[in-house]
């Protein structure tokens, strides 16, 4: 793959999920969870996605993953279309490709050892010899930070940080490139998610991975990110280096959540932005910008107008009508 490629590019990505409505569920509408999505995600970068609950940002996830089909769009992985991938090939892909989810109790089987729950992915793919494998369990187990007598245990005889690391223990064992973090520390303690973070860049960085962190927490993803993308109603609004986007937001919604985010430093504060109103649902997303019912600064066009993510400089793009992306 040339060096110029993206590792993760998402073209015009959409999901919508059709639900049953009116009389005896006869009606028929969708969904729109994600509503034409564009990005990418440079090898060896982290690239933050943050939005408020049921945004998309966790469909996003499993979709560049294809771990659900999308509605439309592509996703390529390696400049590789992960939808034109036969069941063997996709299979094959996997080992490149891993996730580690938010609830780091559930997402674990309470009956699997955790030798067995982190060698799984290497049964799967046939790798190794069974102590090869378990090796490979041992040394994953040091890697992340626990002992090696954890493999004897049982998810539930460990802590909630403990049990995040597991679950990194089993993503990374297949030795994969791309990682998706899906709300990974959301929810743990926060000085266990001060560990959980130092952890995960300590990996990239040894490790060379390339992640997709997926938070609704700004100051999480500004200590971990690269790039920072915002998501909105199944849209990115704004997306930009950390330091672009943190220092000089441009859209309305990106200026919202900053301002809500706590500062130590009484100095630093700033004015606190109420959004009215909750955001719409994605049943019926409002024409224009799907912004507008909540913004203070809405034009007419706005109403109408779907503005589109357009590049400014530092490679900050923005997708507003009345504060775009700056020349």
């Amino acid at each position: 793959m040339s060096a110029a490629l993206p590792l993760v590019e998402v073209r015009d990505l959409v999901k919508h999920f059709p639900v049953a409505g009116g009389l005896f569920g006869r009606g028929r509408r969708a969904v729109r969870a994600v509503d034409g999505v564009s990005l990418t995600i440079r090898a060896g970068e982290t690239l933050g996605l943050v939005g408020e609950s049921g945004c998309g940002k966790s469909t996003l996830g499993r979709l560049v993953l294809r771990l659900i089909e999308p509605t439309a769009g592509d996703v390529r992985f390696e400049d590789r279309s992960l939808l034109r991938l036969s069941a063997r090939e996709l299979r094959a892909m996997r080992r490149r490709m891993q996730i580690v989810f938010q609830d780091p109790y559930g997402s674990l089987n309470p009956r699997m050892r955790v030798a067995s729950i982190v060698g799984e992915g290497l049964a799967i793919h046939r790798i190794g010899t069974g102590a090869e494998r378990e090796r490979r369990v041992q040394e994953l187990l040091e890697l992340v930070g626990l002992p090696a007598e954890a493999a004897r245990r049982y998810p539930h005889e460990f802590s909630g940080g403990q049990r995040q690391r597991i679950g990194i223990a089993r993503a990374l064992a297949v030795e994969p490139r791309f990682i998706v973090a899906d709300e990974a520390v959301s929810a743990l303690d926060v000085s266990i998610q001060a560990q959980i973070l130092n952890l995960l860049a300590d990996l990239k960085r040894r490790l060379g991975l390339t992640l997709l962190f997926i938070s609704h927490d700004l100051r999480v993803v500004e200590h971990l990110s690269d790039r920072v993308a915002i998501m909105y109603l199944g849209r990115i609004v704004e997306v930009g280096p950390r330091d672009e986007v943190y220092g000089n937001p441009r859209h309305p919604y990106t200026r919202a959540l900053l301002s809500a985010v706590p500062v130590p430093d009484p100095r630093r504060r700033t004015e606190r932005v109420a959004l009215p109103g909750d955001p719409p649902s994605p049943l019926a997303p409002p024409p224009g910008c799907p912004f507008h019912p909540r913004c203070p600064y809405a034009e007419p066009r706005c109403h109408e107008t779907m503005p589109s993510l357009e590049l400014g400089r530092k490679g900050h793009a923005v997708a507003c009508h009345v504060f775009p992306a700056e020349r």
